[in-house]
């Protein structure tokens, strides 16, 4: 199999993430070493939240809706079929739910999701040893 296939496989393993959402983030990132980091290609999907201050205070606003809305959409969706559909939660989520609003636990969830997807196609080296054990 060649290294695209790698790929979509070891996204779609992710929970959350179907292979539409897989074959989406392949074709929307193109190139993973574009992104510095996980967060950056979080932010450019628009699931980071804005951030105003002066005087050292920090104010975090709701999230940006900038960059490829599908597949920040997808993301989305695939975070809430997580939180409604999954057996047992991780400590995360319940921590999550136990502290803010669901949706904003679902785009948090998203956010995760999308570093993941990045750091799985930033080294596809390790995540062909990993699909192989």
């Amino acid at each position: 199999m060649d290294e695209r296939g790698q790929a979509y496989k070891a996204i779609a393993a992710i929970p959350g993430v179907g292979l539409l959402t897989a074959t989406a983030a392949v074709a929307t990132m193109g190139d993973p070493k574009s992104f510095r980091s996980g967060r950056e290609f979080a932010a450019w999907l628009g699931l980071v939240p804005g951030q105003t201050g002066s005087g050292g205070k920090i104010k975090l606003l709701g999230i940006r809706k900038r960059g490829d809305t599908y597949l920040r959409t997808l993301l989305i969706h695939g975070a809430r079929s997580v939180l409604f559909h999954t057996k047992q939660p991780t400590e995360w989520i319940e921590q999550m739910k136990k502290r803010r609003p669901l949706n904003v636990v679902m785009v948090a969830l998203a956010n995760k999701m999308a570093r993941i997807i990045w750091a799985v196609l930033r080294t596809p080296d390790r995540t062909r040893k990993i699909m192989s054990a």
